[in-house]
């Protein structure tokens, strides 16, 4: 098996990186860590808008995370910048109205090809039509726990899929 030289990037996006697209890179880091791909994927977040750049997750997030087994502890907010773009091999959008941002930011044909919603990795969510992960910020701790069980299952759709990137030789 030839030795990968870079990383393969992905990156999740949501509107503030304090709830969403932290919960969807925190999971998908571990469920890659337990694929034994962690080497492998590098993994990261960002919001689509500045207003909580430097923050933690939202205490409700970290405190489902914990519940769960999972360690939101590091995490800070931070804005995507379109000149991300060309470092990363996948972008996946919380919603329709992020996609339809980052797709608007990607001038590149190639980086428009790496954006795609999070569920669409998600069979059942696909033949249910139902793409979006809804922001539970202004919800209660329940969409909270919707939110992660959607982000759960998207990323074993995700994992597979980079698996599958991962094995296929680059020309």
């Amino acid at each position: 098996m030839g030795a990968m030289i870079a990383p393969y990037r992905v990156t999740v996006i949501c509107t503030g990186n304090i709830c969403r697209s932290p919960m969807g890179e925190i999971v998908l880091r571990q469920m890659l860590d337990d694929a034994d791909l962690g080497d492998q994927v590098e993994v990261s977040s960002s919001g689509l808008a500045g207003w909580h750049i430097g923050d933690g997750a939202d205490r409700r997030l970290l405190r489902l995370l914990r519940e769960r087994g999972y360690d939101g502890s590091e995490h800070r907010a931070r804005q995507f910048t379109p000149g991300w773009f060309a470092q990363l091999d996948l972008v996946l959008a919380a919603d329709q109205g992020h996609l339809k941002a980052l797709r608007a930011m990607a001038h590149d044909p190639a980086d428009r090809d790496k954006i795609h919603l999070m569920r669409e990795f998600d069979p059942e969510a696909v033949a249910a039509d139902t793409l979006d992960i809804d922001d539970p910020y202004y919800g209660t701790f329940e969409d909270f726990e919707r939110c992660l069980a959607e982000v759960e299952a998207a990323a074993k759709g995700v994992v597979e899929h980079i698996q599958t990137q991962l094995a296929t030789p680059t020309a």
